[in-house]
């Protein structure tokens, strides 16, 4: 989850820059450096682990230069070293960066018989010296980075320096988030307005797609077809409080666009992107002697424990018990010595999660936990966490947090399946690489925001609503069922698609919507004939579906929604994206208090 920072200013900017990375060293500490226009020359300063030792190298060999720009780095391709913090340099061209950038490989393997050298490990020096390249064939810097802008592929913010240009940086936010400040006759760019409260509070968000190019005198926003677009300055609140909800209306729609950052971070920390596979992180158990793996958790976290199920028992065949953990601490469970406990909550405070963890420790079971909040309780109790790194999430209904729960549960699953022989090398190759898709996938998702409010405005004038799905599509319609009563206050149920006939089809009329979640996977037409049986009722089918899925089914819906072609190992946290988007919509529509529902808190830390 690295930070970035940019300054166009009069005075000595590296001082300011190290400020405004005091404020975003929450979002990585493995290394940090600094970049500056010093005597018309491209200079800078990096050093490994905390802040303060690069403070320590600019005190004892200080930067000058009013125009600079700053890194701090969470690690995802290579080790935490001084080659592989950031900026990166190639050819008068310096950059810093957050993110992944999925196609890297590919654009490495092009650079290199182009003649470029590589001095790092990382995806971020790609982008340098695509840039480069295009300044070598006569671009001017600002159409040389939307040549290079256009060639990649995945997650990232930018910000792209050059030699011989003092009142030039080049920003561009694909998923990440930045944010433009604006000074008297000095500009800002930082991964958040936090970053920049110690200078300006009057910001402009960019938005996906967008690149624009920072000076002085003002800045010009394009999108990804070099098109002029306007974005909106507004006040942050950024000095007052350590979190704002940015150019969003709540907390919740905020989480709900962080997810490709988070997830990728999450994912980072748990696969290596390099070498495509899942690290040797210390694990209190070996999966591979271990015959059962309990999984205990509350609400949405429960359902996230849910989806996990399908995954260790399909790809690891390791079998599953997942239990509510209200229900686990009471039901005297007899638990195997050669049995293994893992526990999911995002505060890590959750009564029962607690003390169901206790009741396995009393056991003698080695225990790991996933906590968004290492600090927490069931972190220290734990002999090993594995953090979601979602970031602070303050809206009550659970959207980041899930999809990290579910991108680090993902992570263990094909860990497991590695440790106990169930999975070809190649095989796990190929899941490490679709589970990096998984950012950019959820960008494109976020993209039908105006659709999924459609739908919503008329889902908002239900009583009832049903979801169905199969396979990892069930936990998924609980969870949207989950997520529209605790927000909008509608009454809302999820069902395994195949459970239908077997009591809930009584419920189905003309004024019931029924919510079916069905990628075209391979049981997708048995999802259709549950389909059939609420078009013969008269039920307003809201389809969640792929390009394939809509083309295979002649039913009449109320809207057909078409996600991106996803892989099925990674479908579950695609498609929770639009179920959040519904909830939050639809409780828009009813104009209930989003971020605060009635009679819920964001911490359970009472039974």
């Amino acid at each position: 989850m690295c930070g970035i920072v940019g300054v166009v200013g009069h005075s000595q900017v590296a001082p300011l820059i190290v400020e405004a990375l005091k404020r975003l060293e929450y979002r990585g500490y493995d290394s940090a450096g600094v970049a500056t226009i010093e005597h018309g020359q491209l200079a800078r300063r990096r050093a490994e682990g905390k802040l303060v030792n690069l403070e320590r190298r600019l005190r004892d060999e200080p930067l000058e230069g009013t125009i600079g720009i700053g890194h701090t780095r969470w690690a995802t391709h290579g080790v935490p070293n001084e080659a592989n913090a950031h900026p990166h340099f190639s050819n008068g061209v310096a950059i810093v960066h957050n993110g992944i950038i999925e196609n890297f490989a590919e654009l490495k393997k092009e650079l290199i018989a182009d003649g470029f050298e590589f001095t790092s490990q990382t995806d971020t020096e790609v982008v340098a010296h695509l840039v480069a390249r295009e300044l070598q064939k006569g671009a001017k810097p600002q159409e040389a980075a939307f040549a290079a802008l256009k060639r990649l592929q995945g997650a990232f913010a930018l910000a792209i320096m050059f030699r011989g240009d003092e009142d030039l940086i080049v920003g561009a936010r694909n998923g990440p988030p930045l944010a433009v400040g604006h000074g008297d006759g000095e500009m800002y760019l930082g991964s958040d307005a936090i970053a920049l409260a110690p200078f300006t509070n009057s910001i402009t968000y960019l938005e996906d797609g967008d690149w624009t190019t920072v000076r002085r005198s003002g800045i010009e926003i394009f999108d990804m077809n070099g098109n002029r677009v306007e974005r909106k300055k507004q006040q942050s609140i950024g000095t007052a409080f350590l979190v704002d909800k940015g150019n969003h209306r709540h907390f919740m729609e905020k989480e709900i666009h962080e997810q490709p950052e988070v997830i990728s971070h999450t994912l980072a920390h748990y696969l290596d992107f390099t070498t495509l596979q899942a690290k040797d992180i210390k694990l209190p158990f070996d999966f591979a002697e271990i015959d059962r793996l309990t999984v205990s958790a509350c609400g949405t976290a429960y359902l996230a424990g849910l989806v996990s199920k399908y995954w260790f028992e399909r790809l690891a065949r390791l079998p599953v018990d997942i239990d509510v953990a209200s229900e686990f601490r009471y039901r005297e469970v007899p638990l195997s010595p050669k049995s293994a406990a893992m526990f999911v909550s995002q505060s890590g405070e959750t009564a029962d999660t607690l003390a169901s963890l206790r009741y396995c420790r009393e056991a003698g079971l080695p225990i790991a936990s996933i906590v968004n909040v290492r600090e927490s309780t069931m972190a220290r109790e734990s002999d090993a966490i594995f953090p979601t790194l979602a970031g602070p999430e303050i809206g009550v209904a659970s959207t980041k947090a899930f999809t990290c729960q579910l991108s680090v549960l993902a992570s263990l699953a094909v860990r497991a399946a590695r440790a106990r022989g169930t999975i070809t090398a190649e095989r796990e190759q190929a899941l490490v690489r679709e589970l990096s898709e998984t950012p950019r996938l959820a960008s494109q998702v976020l993209k039908l925001s105006d659709q999924i409010e459609k739908v919503a405005r008329e889902l908002s004038h239900a009583k009832d609503v049903l979801y169905l799905g199969r396979d990892t599509n069930f936990p998924l319609a609980l969870e949207g069922a989950l997520k529209l009563k605790e927000i909008s206050y509608i009454h809302a149920e999820g069902y395994a698609a195949g459970e239908l006939k077997h009591g809930p089809i009584a419920l189905i009329d003309e004024n019931m919507p029924v919510i079916v979640i069905a990628p075209h996977d391979r049981i997708f037409e048995k999802t259709v004939s549950n389909m059939q049986e609420v078009a013969a009722r008269g039920g307003k089918i809201i389809l969640i579906t792929d390009q394939k899925g809509a083309a295979a089914t002649s039913l009449k819906t109320l809207e057909t929604i078409v996600l991106p072609e996803v892989p099925e190992f990674i479908a579950p946290i695609i498609y929770a994206l639009p179920i959040q988007m519904l909830a939050y919509f639809t409780a828009v529509f009813m104009g209930t208090d989003v971020d605060q529902p009635r009679n819920l808190a964001k911490s359970v830390t009472v039974e």
